[in-house]
């Protein structure tokens, strides 16, 4: 998709800091997405600036006002990016806090026994919540078992699990150990079909990158979003609740705001960095609409995300140029097979005989930077079925490039003719 317009790639690029250089390493190819992407450049330069105001929001002064004027343009911008016609958005320490408060209020405030309902694919961010909370309230949690073969997880998977009385159930929208998409629409429609009260709430953590959100659709409660992961930076989280889980009764100050999910003073700069990620979404969005509606831009944009992230995807496995692509090397094993349409921009793989640790240096030593997945409470749910003790993730975005692509691809071929 960028590939049709000139120059767009570099443009894409320019916007981001540290896109080719780590400040600290040098010269490096960045395929480690997965764990946290690039930042905005707009947002290290909004940072900097409301952390110098020393005003406070809900004050009578110009400065206070102008504090909260931000605030509610980044909650209105976070609802069009995330196509939420209804409900709040607020900000939490940080997408794993979020997703714990929404699903500890979730199971607590349901009336009593009955069941909550998860997966074996979820991060544990919304798994050890749904477990722990379960058990303090006296309820059953029931585990969806997720496809080894596929990487992910289906409505029909979930259908066999909800019952009349479930009362919360979690889904993770993509998988960060495989990469694969889960389909949430359809799983809500399957669960409100059984249990229509069932409170639903969803990890959007590794999904938000890759575009294409769309609450409205969803027909779901809570849905949380770590901005670290889509180009804004650490130290918050976003989320978003529905009406019904809004009014819920939570932790909040006595005679306080009614329907106030946060708790104390926020940093503003938290909220206008996420509005800075939606103007980027516009930006690039507005290369392929001619629409002045900022949804349509964002759609756009999400779709060109995909696109592009597709075909590096597709060049990682298939080759590039006179490169033979991973599908090609025997001894190259990846998780969730070679042709499956769920794929967003990850690709989880090993060599056979070589630890992936060593595999993660080795690539380091050529200026590539991955990561390695153990079997332990972060991964062990997706690795131990499948035999692995480990694995390496390979986790590209829209800003990465074929010739990235092709300089990864020949690394490979080259540990691999050194370890024959």
């Amino acid at each position: 998709m960028f590939a049709s317009k000139s120059g767009l790639l570099e443009e894409v690029r320019n916007r981001f800091a540290h896109v080719d250089t780590c400040p600290v390493d040098g010269p490096r190819v960045f395929f480690e997405n997965a764990g946290g992407a690039l930042t905005l450049k707009s947002v290290v330069e909004t940072s900097t600036h409301y952390a110098a105001i020393p005003d406070n929001q809900g004050r009578d002064n110009p400065a206070s006002k102008e504090l909260m004027n931000v605030i509610a343009k980044a909650r209105s911008d976070a609802k069009t990016f995330l196509n939420a016609s209804s409900g709040q958005v607020f900000v939490g320490e940080s997408g794993t806090e979020l997703l714990f408060r929404m699903i500890s209020n979730a199971i607590l405030e349901t009336p009593a026994g009955g069941n909550v309902v998860g997966t074996t694919l979820e991060h544990p961010a919304s798994r050890s919540a749904a477990i722990r909370w379960a058990k303090v309230a006296q309820k059953e949690y029931i585990a969806v078992p997720h496809n080894d073969d596929t990487g992910s997880v289906d409505p029909e998977d979930y259908a066999k699990c909800v019952t009349a009385d479930t009362r919360v159930a979690t889904i993770i929208h993509t998988s960060p150990v495989t990469g694969m998409g889960v389909d949430v629409g359809a799983i809500s429609k399957v669960i409100r079909s059984i249990a229509p009260e069932c409170y639903i709430i969803v990890d959007g953590i590794q999904h938000a990158a890759h575009g294409g959100l769309d609450i409205d659709s969803y027909n779901i409660d809570g849905y949380a979003v770590s901005p670290y992961k889509v180009f804004s930076r650490h130290g918050y989280g976003i989320a978003w609740i529905s009406d019904r889980l809004t009014a819920l009764p939570h932790d909040s100050l006595i005679d306080g705001p009614e329907g106030n999910w946060e708790l104390g003073t926020r940093d503003t700069g938290s909220y206008a960095t996420f509005s800075d990620v939606v103007s980027y979404f516009a930006w690039l969005g507005s290369e392929f609409t001619d629409s002045n509606n900022l949804r349509t831009k964002i759609e756009a944009a999400g779709k060109a995300i995909h696109a592009h992230e597709q075909s590096l995807t597709d060049a990682m496995l298939h080759g590039t140029g006179n490169l033979k692509g991973l599908a090609e090397m025997p001894a190259v094993k990846i998780i969730g097979g070679i042709e499956n349409p769920r794929r967003e921009g990850l690709v989880a793989m090993n060599i056979d005989g070589m630890d992936a640790g060593v595999l993660v240096e080795k690539l380091r030593d050529q200026g590539i930077r991955v990561h390695i997945r153990k079997a332990d409470h972060y991964s062990g749910n997706v690795l131990n079925p499948l035999g692995l003790p480990s694995c390496v993730r390979v986790s590209m975005c829209h800003y990465n490039s074929e010739q990235e692509v092709a300089q990864f691809l020949t690394a490979i071929q080259q540990i691999i003719e050194e370890q024959s």
